[in-house]
């Protein structure tokens, strides 16, 4: 609901969800304590998706589609944006702390002749959250899976004729 309203009552939260507002208020003292929870469920969600995907380990086809599956899961559980919660110094920390694994990763990538050397510098970084954010959206009856194999053979080969 917040993903979709980010001004979602705490009342119909609570509707939603089959209980009784002061139900949610027992756990959440506030709507900003409620909104940090999903952030930081989020966050170590996605701390958990690059950990499984052995970015540094596996090779880099497979961790490319682990990464994906496991990112395109992460969007669909928790479909919030975390751009409001970046102004928090230890979410901001932990979130760039992520995304620098991946860009090591994709500079693996890159290194080892899966993704072209003569883009601009951070192009892939940028790109690759987008195709996951865009297939997770753009075609919820696809399996993860599915959807990062999509993402994969976008990012690796494009849209252009073969």
């Amino acid at each position: 609901m917040l993903a979709t309203d980010p001004g979602t009552s705490i009342a119909s939260i609570a509707t939603e969800a089959g209980v009784d507002r002061r139900t949610v208020y027992r756990r959440f003292a506030s709507r900003e304590d409620l909104l940090a929870a999903i952030y930081e469920a989020r966050l170590t969600a996605i701390e958990h998706a690059i950990q499984d995907a052995r970015l540094t380990e596996a090779p880099v086809a497979v961790a490319l589609h682990r990464y994906a599956e496991n990112i395109i899961a992460v969007n669909r559980t928790w479909p919030v944006d975390l751009a409001h919660m970046l102004a928090d110094h230890a979410v901001r920390q932990r979130r760039d702390a992520s995304a620098h694994e991946v860009d090591v990763f994709l500079q693996r990538a890159a290194d080892e002749g899966l993704l072209r050397a003569d883009q601009p510098s951070g192009w892939a970084s940028a790109l690759l959250p987008q195709l996951m954010h865009l297939v997770s959206r753009q075609l919820p009856e696809l399996s993860p899976g599915q959807a990062s194999d999509i993402v994969v053979d976008t990012l690796l080969h494009g849209l252009g004729a073969r």
